[in-house]
């Protein structure tokens, strides 16, 4: 009887999670369309230019969020302190990146950039955003529960995985990727709650995925900044102590290299990590363009510019497409986005 039960109720877990994955993506795309056809505030706020001089918009992200926080909270086989903490995550590190993207100024980059106006005495809305996720990890891992060194490691988790995907976000489709493989490599390896936890997010994210390898929209630092988070808040309640503290511990050793060590450059020169992060792209722009700039994350040598992976909390090269300069996350005001009715200048864009 036990061993009857064992595979009816990984397969009751396979099809929660499964229901959740696409009532997520259903959402994701219904969110997007309607959020393309009234962008809140105009088109132009969420205009972006890529480095192809073609128009991408910010309104993936929140999209993304809306379908990954709406199955999360819905989602069969969760607790209930299971779903407040996923929808905590993610709602409120979409809300200080969404701040970041929209307001954000190029003049402070990374941890040490914003962390050190804000010594001085100039709260930059990156550090707004540092404090602001940071809050929100505490806050859902309080909801998630369990003793007071599970809610610090739990609130580490979170916030550390809303600042470590957004250190992604600088190709088409590179974040979503690492997110769904995330994603799937946690299902795999969590405990029964594992499945169902990541399937918001990770529905949202395939559904989306298109428009993002496609160049006509991109993640910004809401839809990053809210899918790591919910991630983090996943791991939180699937994984035994030893293991979140393993992965907190990654976590933060690839953040600190990211202020010294471009992940771009170190994906170009693996055969294997250029192959995956080139599936389903459109072929990278005649590198005299797109790498001028400089090496690496730092210069652009594909969608974004800015300090890319240097930034530490995703804010210098922040993205997908846009670079730097002294609007949202560091991204240069430009001509009018081509191809979005009403954009008028967009908000960042970067030079060909």
């Amino acid at each position: 009887m036990t061993r009857r039960h064992g595979p009816a109720r990984v397969a009751m877990t396979a099809g929660a999670a499964a229901m959740t994955a696409g009532a997520a993506a259903a959402m994701a795309r219904a969110g997007y369309a309607a959020l393309r056809r009234r962008p809140p505030g105009g088109a132009a706020a969420w205009a972006r230019t890529n480095h192809r001089g073609e128009a991408v918009t910010l309104l993936e992200g929140p999209a993304v969020v809306l379908g990954a926080a709406l199955a999360s909270a819905l989602a069969p086989g969760l607790p209930p302190r299971g779903r407040a903490a996923l929808v905590a995550a993610g709602a409120g590190a979409a809300t200080f990146g969404g701040y970041d993207d929209l307001a954000g100024g190029g003049d402070r980059r990374g941890f040490r950039g914003h962390l050190g106006a804000l010594a001085a005495g100039e709260v930059t809305t990156g550090a707004v955003k540092i404090v602001g996720i940071g809050t929100t990890g505490v806050v859902a891992a309080a909801l998630a529960g369990g003793r007071p060194a599970d809610v610090i490691i739990n609130a580490g988790l979170i916030a550390g995985g809303a600042n470590l995907l957004n250190l992604f976000d600088l190709r088409p489709g590179r974040a979503l990727k690492v997110a769904l493989a995330g994603g799937a490599l946690l299902a795999g390896t969590g405990g029964p709650g594992a499945a169902p936890a990541v399937a918001g997010p990770a529905g949202a994210a395939l559904a989306l995925l298109p428009e993002d390898l496609g160049e006509r929209a991109m993640l910004g630092d809401a839809g990053a900044n809210a899918l790591g988070a919910m991630l983090g808040a996943a791991a939180s309640a699937s994984l035994p102590r030893p293991a979140r503290v393993a992965v907190l511990a990654g976590i933060i050793g690839l953040t600190a290299a990211s202020e010294v060590v471009s992940f771009t450059a170190v994906i170009e020169r693996t055969p294997a990590l250029r192959w995956l992060d080139m599936l389903g792209r459109r072929p990278a722009a005649a590198r005299g363009r797109a790498d001028a700039g400089g090496t690496g994350d730092a210069g652009g040598s594909g969608d974004a510019g800015g300090s890319g992976d240097a930034g530490g909390s995703g804010d210098a090269g922040g993205s997908g497409d846009a670079v730097s300069g002294p609007t949202a996350n560091g991204r240069r005001r430009a001509p009018a986005a081509p191809g979005i009715p009403g954009a008028g200048p967009a908000p960042g864009a970067i030079s060909p």
